[in-house]
């Protein structure tokens, strides 16, 4: 029999290792911009094409490389920071050239220019899948230049797989946040098919998270710092009520280093247990640095994931650290329920002796005696009340009163309506719906009973509403009194620009947008202006993160989003005739079997169902 087990090629093992390396084309920005920080830079730029299918550039001032070490940069496990295996738990830097560029240089163009400080002159290579098509002496300033082009060249199905360009932008923006906020050392420049997104000077990690998030953010921040022997935080926190329903402007970094990590992200939320609403998260940049031989960063390809030796104490570390932030500035309250506070001493008695005080009392009271002041006062109205209730009425007749003839004017209250107060049999309204744990409404039908889901009903009803307000007619709006002024970053201000026009048809009127506010004069009638920025902040991350068919169009995404975030939801109770209307709003629908999300919006069961649930 022949053997089956052979060696796979070089230029499939590369494509292999870049499954795992390069998802998209975030990953390769990712790469890039780790290797120009380990290449000491001081200035790094980013240039993008096309949401980073037809170009990734990223250009630095650092160290450069030789001859030999840019040619050794593309070979697999080729690396200039590991020596033995125990430098894996000693790592101080990003990541190391070789595995990253060789999996990059699998699946798409690649030219790379680069040069040293004490060279005359760079080298350039060229790279097209694993191959060197290329090599000359290139006039380059001090530094490393690498262009991505044509990701996924070689691999279609791996190219088919990849978002639109919004989402894949949305991700590269991601990956730009996360390097720069760790480095404010160092100064960033990002370029999206020509036009500056962002230039970020050099500057402290407060001054960074404002240049990236809007000047708004400057007052949101509550300083966090705790030092110890296992752990060093430092950073800040959101104030509670600048909270969002979605998590964007959530970061842990530790030693320099963005990762993810759900125990530490439960730590923050228990910090903030009894400050925030039901579904908004906190907001928090938070730099951990720790001693690198108790951490193990190579459990994951990406090294977002970190695994710790002592979790439970950082838990309480970090935990305690944010929770006593929020009660030094006065972010949290402190209440002490016993406390009297009729028995706090005001100010102005704080140098004042102390004295005893002077009682009067008349030793003569007694209330069971008849010539009291007060108790005579009594006595006497009352046997005046008594033997002259005649007088009472005296005085009630006027010039105005009217003679017994004018009684036949009266008009009395009918007899049907006192009974119906009591008479509920007569009551002509069957109750037919009835709301379940205020989430299902159960109503009765032909063959048996109806449960309906309240919130994905009314997001069925919500949705052709909005479709067709976007599409066929425009929707009325109403005037607000004082304009509305919200914030967002520049790259949500981009968004809400691209929606603007099909925002418009909704309802919403925009008297000025700028790069960090926009101002709103008109909402939709539906929706009440206390909901406007929720309903927003949901829109563009619903444009972020998720993309429709090939069928369907933002106009679709937007009635989505809003019939999402305005729909009722479960556990608001909700009085009969609303409960009638739903059901009835939602069989006018065209597809009311599910909801904008294609999930079940009720079900039925028969008479028959349930007489078999009692065999």
């Amino acid at each position: 029999m022949a053997d089956i087990i052979q060696l796979l090629p070089d230029h499939v093992a590369n494509q292999i290792a870049a499954g795992e390396v390069v998802q998209r084309p975030s990953s390769v920005v990712k790469e890039l911009l780790e290797n120009a920080i380990d290449a000491e830079a001081t200035i790094i730029k980013l240039i993008i094409k096309d949401a980073g299918k037809t170009l990734v550039q990223v250009i630095d001032d650092g160290k450069g490389m030789s001859v030999t070490d840019a040619r050794l940069s593309f070979e697999r496990h080729a690396t200039s920071k590991i020596r033995t295996a125990d430098d894996l738990f000693q790592l101080h830097t990003k990541g190391f050239r070789g595995e990253a560029l060789a999996s990059i240089a699998a699946i798409a163009h690649v030219e790379l220019k680069t040069k040293q400080s004490h060279d005359e002159v760079g080298i350039t290579i060229v790279i097209e899948g694993s191959n060197i098509t290329s090599q000359d002496v290139v006039v380059t300033p001090k530094g490393t230049s690498i262009s991505v082009k044509n990701l996924f060249f070689n691999i279609p199905a791996r190219r088919n797989f990849l978002k639109s360009n919004t989402v894949e932008l949305r991700h590269i923006i991601d990956e730009f946040h996360r390097v720069a906020l760790a480095h404010p050392g160092i100064s960033f420049l990002f370029y999206n098919n020509g036009s500056e997104i962002f230039n970020l000077p050099i500057s402290n990690y407060r001054q960074r998270i404002v240049s990236i998030f809007g000047s708004k953010t400057n007052e949101k921040l509550v300083p966090v710092t705790e030092d110890t022997e296992v752990l060093k935080i430092s950073g800040f926190v959101g104030k509670p009520e600048f909270a969002k329903k979605t998590r964007g402007e959530q970061y842990f970094f530790v030693n320099d280093r963005f990762i993810k990590s759900a125990y530490l992200n439960h730590a923050i939320n228990s910090a903030f247990d009894g400050l925030l609403k039901n579904g908004l998260h906190p907001s928090y940049f938070l730099y951990l640095t720790v001693n690198t031989q108790s951490i193990d960063i190579n459990i994951h390809p990406t090294k977002t994931e970190i695994k710790f030796d002592d979790e439970h104490t950082l838990y309480a570390l970090l935990r305690s650290a944010v929770k006593h932030s929020l009660g030094q500035f006065n972010i949290a309250p402190v209440l002490d329920f016993e406390r009297d506070p009729n028995l706090d001493t005001p100010y102005s008695y704080n140098q004042k002796e102390i004295s005893s005080p002077d009682i009067e009392v008349d030793r003569t009271f007694n209330p069971f005696k008849e010539d009291y002041k007060s108790g005579k006062q009594i006595t006497a109205f009352k046997k005046q009340t008594i033997n002259n209730w005649d007088s009472l009425y005296v005085g009630l007749e006027s010039k105005g009163t009217k003679t017994e003839q004018d009684f036949s004017e009266v008009h009395f209250e009918s007899n049907n309506d006192s009974e119906s107060l009591f008479d509920d049999d007569k009551l002509d309204t069957v109750q037919t719906t009835y709301q379940l744990h205020n989430k299902y409404i159960v109503s009765t039908i032909k063959s048996g009973m109806m449960i309906m889901d309240q919130h994905r009903a009314h997001q069925r009803i919500l949705y052709e509403d909005f479709l067709e307000n976007l599409t066929v007619k425009g929707a009325s709006s109403q005037q607000l009194l004082f304009p509305l002024l919200l914030h967002f970053s520049k790259q949500e201000i981009e968004i809400i620009k691209q929606l603007k026009e099909d925002l418009e048809h909704t309802g919403f009127i925009f008297s000025n947008v700028t790069n960090e506010t926009i101002e709103i004069t008109g909402v939709p009638i539906s929706i009440p202006e206390s909901e406007v920025s929720i309903i927003l902040e949901q829109l563009i991350s619903d444009v972020e993160n998720e993309v429709p068919d090939s069928n369907f169009s933002v106009t679709d995404l937007l009635a989505k989003s809003l019939a999402k975030s305005l729909a009722i939801k479960n556990g608001q109770p909700l009085k009969k005739s609303e409960q009638e209307h739903l059901v009835n709003s939602l069989f006018a629908c065209k597809e009311p079997n599910v909801s904008p999300t294609n999930r079940t919006t009720f079900v039925t069961m028969s008479v028959d169902e349930l007489d078999k649930k009692f065999i």
